[in-house]
Parts: structure tokens; sequence; C-alpha cells
């Protein structure tokens, strides 16, 4: 496979080696983020209970605040904080590899990593893109529907699905969405993992993960599509799905590292 190296122009030191990956190489991320998942599920379920517990707020405070426009977007931003939200599935994983022994508790070993500065740092960057995209979603539905707030959830889905401005609506925000998705999956793909794996610094880890994305973005497409897919049916069933889709996931990111960075 053909791979790709350059220098930190902040430093003398090499940044990680990144390589060219398909889709059986994702195929095998997965199976083995699943088997992860299988192997150690009752030590996730406090943690992924977190997003049923944050999205069912959300929702609540759409409703009672008269923000219903923004339900979706809310709920679609799981997709750009997800990566910092999963750091401690990544250390689960992390440690299953290295034949260590495996707790919930392991989850926060995250918060003994030197790296945890550089980490904390790309994750408030993933807060302000997931707080640019709500400014952005909010300003698409002012120009589309002329501010006007609907005034229950079925009233809101019929003009959405029935009327021109709700199909300006419907593409104009998912073109948006797509793209704000496409900067946070390309800035996050391998960087919460590397950091775990290495103290390199949140600029070394951006640069990387989007050297990969760019070696591989046919396949880092097709995940971040199974990823925002996966997160949608796990929000269906008031989002109690997510219990297991958080966990497959994180872990299938760290295995998707593994695999297409070169390892030290």
């Amino acid at each position: 496979m053909a791979q790709q190296k350059t220098i930190d122009a902040s430093s003398s030191q090499a940044l990680p080696v990144v390589r060219d990956i398909g889709i059986a190489e994702l195929r095998q991320a997965l199976s083995r983020g699943f088997a992860d998942f299988m192997a150690k599920p009752s030590h996730l379920i406090l943690i992924v209970l977190i997003y049923p517990i944050v999205g069912s707020f959300m929702m609540r405070a759409t409703f009672g605040y008269d923000i219903l426009p923004l339900l979706f977007p809310l709920i679609a931003g799981f997709t750009l904080i997800g990566p910092l939200a999963a750091v401690g599935l990544y250390e689960i994983s992390r440690r299953r590899e290295k034949g260590l022994d495996v707790s919930y508790w392991n989850a926060f070993d995250v918060i003994k990593s030197p790296s945890v500065p550089a980490i904390a740092a790309i994750g408030l960057l993933q807060m302000v893109i997931y707080f640019m995209w709500l400014g952005a979603a909010q300003v698409i539905y002012d120009a589309t529907f002329g501010g006007k707030v609907p005034e229950n959830l079925t009233q809101f889905i019929i003009e959405v699905v029935t009327t021109p401005h709700g199909w300006a609506l419907l593409v104009v925000g998912s073109l948006v969405g797509f793209l704000f998705a496409v900067l946070v999956l390309s800035i996050s793909a391998v960087s919460f993992p590397l950091l775990l794996d290495r103290d390199i610094g949140a600029v070394a880890a951006i640069q990387t993960s989007v050297r990969a994305f760019v070696a591989n973005p046919k396949t880092m497409l097709l995940w971040g599509f199974i990823v925002a897919v996966s997160l949608v049916l796990g929000c269906i069933p008031l989002f109690v799905g997510l219990a297991v889709v958080m966990p497959v996931l994180g872990h299938t990111t760290w295995h998707i590292y593994r695999i297409a960075v070169e390892p030290e």
C-alpha cells in the first residue's frame, strides 16, 4: 500500500505515516469494533447512557423553548461531537488490543494521558464547529420559512415534506450539514485515537487526520455515511439504540486509526 509522510513545520519530528485503506480494511475495522463491544459490553452501558440522556434533554429543551426547527440539527450534531464523546471507548479498545485488563473504570484513564490538553483543544474546536452548524441551521430556516415557528412537530414535518420552502430547507440544510460533517470527519477521523496512542500535540494530530482523509477520501466518506446512518437509526427509538451504536462506532474508530496510521 502507498504511504505518505510529511514533516511538521513546527518541529523537526516527522508526522506519523498514513496508509491507503479500502472497503476491505473498513469492514475489518467494523468487525473488530463489534468484537470489542461484544467482549466487554457491560463496561460500556453507563458511558453510552450519557447520549440518550443528553438527547432526551435536547428534545425537551427544543419543545420548551419554541425552537422546534432546530431539533434535527441538534440531533444531527451528534456526528460533530461524537468523536470527542467516544474517547473513553478508544481507551478500552487500546487496552484490549494490548492484552491489558479492561474494566468500566478504564474508560476514565483518558484523564491520565499526557495528551489531555491536546484532546481538550480539539474537543473545543469541535464544539465551536457544532455551534456554528446550529447557527447556520437557524439562518437557513429563517431564509426558507421566514422565521415562522410551527405550532407542533406534525405541522412542521408536513410543511417540510410537502411545500417548496420545505424542500428548499431540506436541500440547502443537507448540503451545508454535509460540509460541516466532512470538516469534522477530516480533523477527527484518527486524531483522538492518535493522541491516546502518542503524545504528538493537537496540530500534528489534526494534520495526520486530514492527511489520512485526503489519502482515502472514498473510504472515509463511506465511513462518515455509516456513522450518520447508524446514529439516525440509534436515535429513532427514543435514543436507546445509541447504547449499542455509540460503542460499536467508537471501537471501530480506534481500529480505523490502527489500520490507517503506521505504528511507531
